[in-house]
This record gives C-alpha cells, sequence and structure tokens, in this order.
C-alpha cells in the first residue's frame, strides 16, 4: 500500500498508510496528542478525526486549548442535550442546536405544548452525564435528500431545514450529513464533532426561554435551552462565577435600586427617564465630554431631531438603513424622519460656507439624541436602546492630514476612556461590506490603510473584521474590558470619502482648486446610555468619587450635633461637593447602612468630641473608620478626588 504525504501548520511532512486518518496522524505524532485532538482542519476544512487524509493535504490538529477546538466542545454537548430531551419526553422533536459565544442551545417542540422547568433541567443534565459516561461514539454518515426526509420523518424542523436546502445544513448538490451515536439518536449536522461523548462533561445547563423558529413571530414558539461548555473543571467554574458576579452588577437592577433610571411602560420599549441621581451622573459625563473637546479644538454644534426625507436620500441612508429608522412622518407636504444619526446635520454646518485648507482639519462635536427601531426583543437597558444620546464627532481634513489625524484621534480616545478607569482594550478593523456599500475599492483601500496606520501608532491590538464595516466606510471598534474581565464595545472610528461626495462638498486648495475633504466618524463614548450602563456594571454601581452622585453624606449620632452636621455640609457644598446629611431621627446603625446600600464613597459621623475639634468621623466605602480627621484634612481629601483626569 502506497505512503501518503502530509504537511503540518510548521512546515514539517509527515508519511502514512494510504487510507490513515487525522487521528492516526494524532497517534503517530504522540499519546499526548492522540489523547487530546478533537478534530482536524484538513486544507482549510474542518473534519471529524476517523476522516482519512489525502495526499498532499495540509493538516492542522484541534485540541481544546483553541477557540475552535472549545466551539466544537459546545457544539457536540448540545447534540447530547438534544439526545437527553427525546429520551425523557418521547415524542417531542427538535430544531437547531449551534454553539455560541461562551456556550450553546438548543430549541425544542413539546409534545401537547408542555414547557420545561428549572426541576427538568436538573433531569436533562443527569440523562446528559449518563450519555457522557457512556462514551459513546459520534458516527459521521452521508445520504441524499430523498433519504434524509426518510431518516427524519418525525421532525419536521430536520425536514424543513433539507426541504429548504439550507447550505448551513445541506450541501451545495443536495446531500446530507448526520451523526448517530447511543441507541437510536441521530442528528442532522454537518459536523465536525468530538471522537465520543466521553470527551465532554464541563458543562451546566442555565436556563429555558421562548424562542421562534427561524425568528419568525409567526411561526412555532419553541422551547429553547441554554447552556455553557468548557474544556476544563477550572474554566466551566471560572465562567459560572462570572455570571453570577455579571447577574449582582447588571445595570438594570442596579439603577433601580440605586433610584437612577427606570423605563416606565408607558413610555415604550428601549425609553428611559432618569432620576435625579442618574441624571447628575450624566451630567458629569457629558460635562468632562465637553470640556476635553473644547480643550482637543473641537468646535460645539447642534442638530434638530428630525429631517426630511432628501437628506436621508443623500446620505444613502433611505438605501441601505431604512430598517433601522423610525416610520416616517408627513407633514406640510413632505415626508419627516425621526434622525438615526447625527452625520447629514454636520455635514450641513461644514457645506453652509466656502471651506478653505486654511479651515481644515475642521472638527465638529455634538451631544446629539438619535432613534433607531430595535426589535424589541433586541432591546436591553441603556445598552442597546431606541432613543440615545451620541456622543459625535466629525472631522474633515484632507487627504495629506489624513493619517496624523487619525493617529491623534485615537490616542484622544484612549486617553478620555482611561480617565473613566478602564486601562485594558482590543480594537477590531472593520472592511468593506461586500453588499451595501458605495465606493470605489481604490478609495476604501486608502481608509484601510488610515486605519490600520492608526492602530499601529497606538500599539494597539486588533483583529480583522472582513466586511463589518459601515456601507459608507471602514471603521475602528475599540473595546473596553471591564471588572470581571468583560469586553464592552464603546468607541468607534469611521473613515468616509463617500458622504462628502454624495454631498458635494468641498474645500480651497493653496492650489486655488476645489478638493473633495475626507469626513471622519467618532463616537467615543458610543452613546452617553451605553456608556453610563456600562460604568455601573463595571464598578458594580460604587462609582469613583468623582462621578458619584452623592459623594459623602453627613450622620448626626443624636439630634445634639444636627447644627455642627450642617455646618460641615455647608464647608463641603462650597467646596463643589456633592453631600447630603440625614437627621438622628432613626439610629446611627441603621443610617450607616443606608448610606452603604447607596454605595456612598463616604459616610462622615460627627458627635460631641467632633464639635469641640472641628473634625470628623470618616467612613470609607470599602475601608476602614478614621476618627478624629480635621474637617480641612478631609475636605482637600475629597476635593482632590473629585477631579477626573485631566489629560
Amino acid at each position: 500500500m502506497a505512503d501518503i504525504t502530509v504537511t503540518l501548520p510548521d512546515g514539517s511532512e509527515r508519511s502514512l498508510p494510504e487510507g490513515a486518518t487525522a487521528g492516526d496522524l494524532a497517534a503517530e505524532i504522540g499519546p499526548g496528542l492522540a489523547k487530546a485532538a478533537l478534530i482536524a482542519v484538513v486544507d482549510d476544512e474542518q473534519v471529524d478525526l476517523d476522516r482519512p487524509l489525502p495526499d498532499g493535504a495540509t493538516v492542522e490538529l484541534v485540541t481544546d486549548r483553541n477557540d475552535l477546538g472549545v466551539e466544537t466542545l459546545r457544539h457536540s454537548t448540545a447534540h447530547v442535550l438534544a439526545q437527553a430531551v427525546l429520551d425523557l419526553w418521547p415524542g417531542a422533536t427538535f430544531a437547531i442546536g449551534p454553539a455560541i459565544e461562551n456556550g450553546f442551545y438548543y430549541d425544542f417542540d413539546l409534545p401537547d405544548g408542555a414547557t420545561f422547568s428549572d426541576d427538568d433541567l436538573e433531569r436533562i443534565e443527569a440523562r446528559m452525564r449518563e450519555i457522557i459516561a457512556a462514551d459513546q461514539a459520534f458516527e459521521r454518515g452521508e445520504a441524499t435528500a430523498a433519504e434524509g426526509l426518510e431518516l427524519f420523518a418525525d421532525h419536521p424542523y430536520k425536514r424543513e431545514i433539507i426541504e429548504k436546502v439550507d447550505d448551513s445544513e445541506v450541501g451545495s448538490d443536495g446531500s446530507v450529513s448526520y451523526y448517530r451515536n447511543g441507541e437510536g439518536f441521530v442528528d442532522l449536522c454537518r459536523g465536525p464533532h468530538v471522537p465520543s461523548t466521553g470527551r465532554l462533561g464541563h458543562f451546566a445547563l442555565q436556563k429555558v426561554a421562548g424562542a421562534y423558529w427561524r425568528g419568525d413571530e409567526k411561526r412555532p414558539m419553541l422551547q429553547r435551552i441554554y447552556g455553557t461548555a468548557w474544556a476544563t473543571k477550572k474554566d466551566l467554574k471560572g465562567h459560572l462565577h462570572r455570571l453570577e458576579e455579571a447577574e449582582k452588577r447588571d445595570h438594570r437592577r442596579l439603577v433601580s435600586e440605586l433610584d437612577m433610571i427606570s423605563w416606565p411602560e408607558e413610555l415604550g420599549p428601549g425609553l428611559a427617564v432618569w432620576h435625579p441621581k442618574g441624571a447628575t451622573v450624566r451630567r458629569i459625563i457629558e460635562d468632562y465630554a465637553r470640556d476635553r473637546h473644547e480643550r482637543g479644538g473641537y468646535e460645539f454644534v447642534f442638530s434638530p431631531h428630525i429631517a426630511k426625507s432628501v437628506l436621508w436620500e443623500t446620505s444613502g441612508h433611505l438605501d441601505f438603513y431604512a430598517d433601522g429608522m423610525y416610520p416616517p412622518m408627513e407633514m406640510d407636504g413632505a415626508t419627516y424622519y425621526p434622525k438615526p444619526m447625527n452625520c447629514p446635520f454636520h455635514v450641513m454646518v461644514y457645506r453652509s460656507r466656502q471651506r478653505s485648507y486654511r479651515d481644515l482639519p475642521l472638527r465638529m462635536f455634538e451631544l446629539g439624541t438619535v432613534y433607531r427601531y430595535e426589535l424589541s426583543g433586541a432591546v436591553h437597558g441603556l445598552l442597546r436602546a431606541r432613543g440615545f444620546t451620541q456622543d459625535d464627532s466629525h472631522i474633515f481634513c484632507t487627504r495629506e492630514q489624513i493619517a496624523d489625524e487619525l493617529a491623534s484621534l485615537l490616542e484622544f480616545v484612549l486617553s478620555v476612556l482611561r480617565a473613566f478607569g478602564f486601562e485594558d482594550f482590543y480594537a477590531r478593523l472593520a472592511t468593506k461590506p461586500p453588499e451595501k456599500s458605495v465606493g470605489d475599492d481604490a478609495q476604501w483601500d486608502e481608509a484601510i490603510a488610515g486605519l490600520r496606520h492608526a492602530l499601529d501608532v497606538a500599539e494597539l491590538d486588533f483583529e480583522l473584521d472582513e466586511g463589518g464595516g459601515a456601507f459608507y466606510g471602514p471603521k475602528i471598534d475599540v473595546d473596553v474590558t471591564d471588572a470581571i474581565g468583560r469586553r464592552w464595545q464603546l468607541s468607534t472610528l469611521q473613515l468616509d470619502f463617500n458622504l462628502p461626495e454624495r454631498f458635494g462638498i468641498e474645500y480651497i486648495g493653496a492650489d486655488g482648486d476645489h478638493h473633495r475633504p475626507v469626513m471622519i466618524h467618532r463616537a467615543l463614548l458610543g452613546s452617553v446610555e451605553r456608556f453610563f450602563g456600562v460604568l455601573i456594571e463595571h464598578y458594580a454601581g460604587a462609582l469613583p468619587t468623582w462621578l458619584a452622585p452623592v459623594q459623602a453624606r453627613v450622620l448626626p449620632v443624636a439630634a445634639d450635633h444636627q447644627a455642627y452636621a450642617d455646618r460641615v455640609v455647608e464647608r463641603l457644598r462650597s467646596s463643589g461637593i456633592r453631600v447630603d446629611a440625614v437627621a438622628a431621627t432613626e439610629p446611627l446603625g441603621k443610617r450607616i447602612r443606608n448610606a452603604k446600600v447607596e454605595k456612598l464613597p463616604y459616610v462622615l459621623v460627627v458627635g460631641d468630641d467632633d464639635i469641640a475639634a472641628t473634625t470628623l468621623g470618616v467612613n470609607p466605602r470599602g475601608g476602614e473608620v478614621d476618627r478624629d480627621v480635621p474637617l480641612e484634612t478631609f475636605v482637600e481629601q475629597i476635593v482632590a478626588e473629585s477631579q477626573p483626569d485631566r489629560a
């Protein structure tokens, strides 16, 4: 029998007998790899380990030490979930069960309209562990579409996938692949899977939710079970701990408990009202943003909330973004739309008069409220809203200014984010979408090169997001990492050659000729609402002193100490500190506990000795009580803490 030769990722070659599989290759390399390998990538195709290797192939063996391996674990665990449910509920059927970020899910249709309970999840998980303990092999099979329809005769959702020739599961030639394991369980799937169920085990079922088939509210409502799966017990435990922490930090609960924000049903989904404490924090955020932009050479502008359809036709939004816009309003013989973006208005400001090269770069800044029609199921507190305020900047510059302007702009973005306590950043560079884009390839290439240069200057790690750009240009998205390791996308920088072209804006160059400027779009905070929500979750509601709505609370021990408490309040307020006092109508201990529940940075207790010596008992959040602190010493301390980074 002739040998075959395969190439490994490091460029080395291995000779194997004809018919050898990826699993044989792993064993040839070593017993450790044979035990660890889950699937293989053969000439860029993911395959099972028992697939014979072709001669001349490039082969990568995948373990659970990389993302693809962990994704495979999750996909295979989803199959075990489906097997367990069909075992426990005779007559049940199933739809789809993909791996997702940090886990997996599977959708089910139970007989007689039954639904899952929390107790059911425990039963299902127990059955899954029995299946895993049995170490059942995942066996791949292939069939024609007709054979597939017969194989899944009792499962209408699988039949629909085959009949619709869904390329996620059905090959271009109409063939289907499926996997068997155990006694009679079979699932439609392109694969690949781990060799056997015994390679799984570090998982947990999390919750049940409703999900329309195909995401269509006119189709049947299915029961979706979510789970998580990881390579090791330690990884699983760490993830579950992060989820617990995330639940504690949920901004929707915290802003309600802290009396900052609410979402009255009368307003509709995705629309919030800001209470005094929340509004105070928002004002501080916005004031800091205004100050930094003013010092950064930006000019402030304002724009209306609606505009005629002609503006959105010219900008291209009605061609490329109509689904995300609110419905039109007919008034005075014209059609108006609530604005989904501020960009075209800033172009109008630029176009209001003739511009010279001496005017450039021209940097505009606006805290502009926009309205986007998010599906009600996608709305999520402040993080995904229908009405929100963007800290929008648009920079108009010459092509020669692009590199320097982008580099300084990205550094500006990072410095502002650092002022709010973020230090760990990651970026994505999104390129031209394959559909729904304007402008020629040369312009897009130039724009992408400019953004790459900015990332290189900032020495910021990034990944390439192929096809993820806006319809009018490529972009950089900047993520921050919060206190429990979650990434949040906040800032966006977009380089745009197209809107200037569509609106016909120009400047007079040094040569006296007309030239087209380049437009840079930038939302630093993303939106004030989203940024606020991320801050609340990052700090678990315990905002730093400079951001806290109430920075200190003065508590007199008894009614006799009220006059001195009032003097302390007056002194702190005169220094710009946000402070209040709570009279001694309840026990001191209860008042201190209430202040801690409100997550105040400082609780100040005053009694007889403090009156005599002009001192305070200082109870800092998360710290030890410090007695007999001179009032002026504390004033100096808290004033210093109340100043944001002045970079």
